[in-house]
């Protein structure tokens, strides 16, 4: 996957991003099926910073619903790094963007993200 360089996220790729976003609000209570969601619209958005981003916030606002006081953290920290590794990119692609995968680790890609971002 390419490093952002200003380019806005391709339709389908947005369309999958905005899917995600949804499903996780539709799957409430469910947190379960929540964080996956917010897990798999994460791995979609990691090239470009403003998604990147909303992702972050999004988890962030789930982790204080479930009251994870480390996730919170977590996610405050990768709000603040998230656009700028972005834009350089220096992010752990396939990483879920969860406090437990660490910050920096980059994770295998669910085949059908490998796919849509044109990693096959």
């Amino acid at each position: 996957m390419a490093a952002c360089t200003g380019k806005t996220m391709p339709a389908a790729v947005r369309r999958a991003f905005e899917d995600e976003l949804r499903r996780a609000r539709d799957a409430a209570p469910d947190t379960r099926a929540m964080w996956t969601a917010l897990e798999r619209a994460h791995i979609i958005s990691q090239a470009w910073a403003w998604p990147h981003t909303r992702a972050h916030w999004h988890m962030f606002r789930l982790a204080v619903r479930c009251r994870d006081r480390a996730e919170t953290v977590g996610q405050v920290v990768r709000i603040l790094v998230a656009g700028a590794g972005s834009l350089t990119g220096r992010v752990p692609y396939g990483n879920t963007g969860r406090t437990a995968a660490g910050i920096s680790t980059p994770m295998p890609l669910p085949d059908d993200l490998r796919l849509l971002l044109g990693r096959a």
